[in-house]
């Protein structure tokens, strides 16, 4: 299984770096459209749809939200200067943060209010959206910041909030399996620990630091990036928690196997569908 991830993950990373620093804005607006929409085939299960039929619905649903999403907010003119977005897509980055904060209530209290949820596909299905229609608008919005005057800073952009999460989830892993000790979340995700998760948030402090110091930033910008890390690699922790409670609720181990050693897009981009609006939402309050 590890020598299927790491072949996988060696694969992978490349061409997702040369997607997003190489793809024109709509191409790239386009790919991404095309993994939410299989995001949303693996979500299926997760409300119960044990039939094909059923899932193209909700995956032609998914799609249509993201296109009327497109349509209103253009990839090419979203940011109206390199410091102001939108206010329409503001407010669909913080109706993003509700979402994932009503998520976190829902996973401290699992399963408390699960006999609600789980027993309405259509509350699954609306939970679905909110978490995989942001995520499109989220890295859009990442991506098309300055790109008139410089193609790849949205690029660069994207590779720290990737750089937060990956150095996150692996620094978790091994301290996690060295020193995990206390559960953080068992009713949710057993394997777990908070050993784990000050593991994966020092991991990510350490690499950020790095990066920023060969970017010759001054220590108020560092001080910022280091504040977004620690928000940013804390709320990845929620979004893998908030796939494994409803792949737990629906009795299901992964959300796909499309990636060997990974298993489905979701079970890869569960920590980015909580991280990229927020993140998005930090840049343009904040800057750096």
């Amino acid at each position: 299984m590890l020598k299927q991830r790491i072949i996988t993950a060696l694969i992978l990373a490349p061409a997702a770096i040369l997607a997003i620093f190489y793809l024109p804005l709509n191409y790239f607006a386009a790919l991404l459209m095309v993994i939410i929409a299989i995001g949303a085939w693996e979500w299926g299960p997760l409300m119960g749809f044990g039939t094909k039929n059923r899932r193209s619905i909700f995956v032609v649903v998914t799609s249509i939200l993201i296109a009327l999403v497109w349509a209103f907010l253009s990839p090419d003119d979203i940011w109206l200067t390199a410091k102001q977005l939108q206010s329409n897509a503001i407010y669909l980055l913080w109706l993003a943060v509700v979402w994932w904060l009503v998520s976190a209530v829902l996973m401290f209290s699992y399963p408390k209010y699960s006999n609600f949820w789980s027993k309405h596909r259509s509350i699954r299905g609306v939970f679905g959206w909110l978490t995989l229609v942001p995520t499109w608008l989220a890295f859009v919005v990442i991506r098309s910041n300055n790109y008139l005057d410089d193609p790849y800073h949205g690029a660069q952009l994207l590779m720290f909030l990737f750089l937060m999460v990956w150095s996150a989830d692996v620094g978790a892993y091994f301290v996690g399996k060295a020193f995990g000790k206390h559960k953080l979340m068992p009713n949710v995700s057993p394997g777990k620990t908070f050993e784990g998760f000050f593991g994966g948030v020092i991991s990510a402090c350490i690499l950020i630091t790095i990066a920023a110091y060969q970017l010759d930033w001054n220590s108020e910008q560092i001080t910022t990036v280091l504040l977004v890390t620690i928000l940013i690699t804390t709320v990845s922790v929620l979004g893998d928690l908030n796939e494994s409670m409803f792949k737990r609720q629906a009795g299901v181990k992964d959300s796909g196997s499309i990636l060997p050693g990974h298993g489905g897009i979701l079970d890869r981009i569960d920590s980015l569908t909580a991280t990229a609006p927020i993140f998005a939402l930090c840049y343009v309050l904040f800057g750096w």
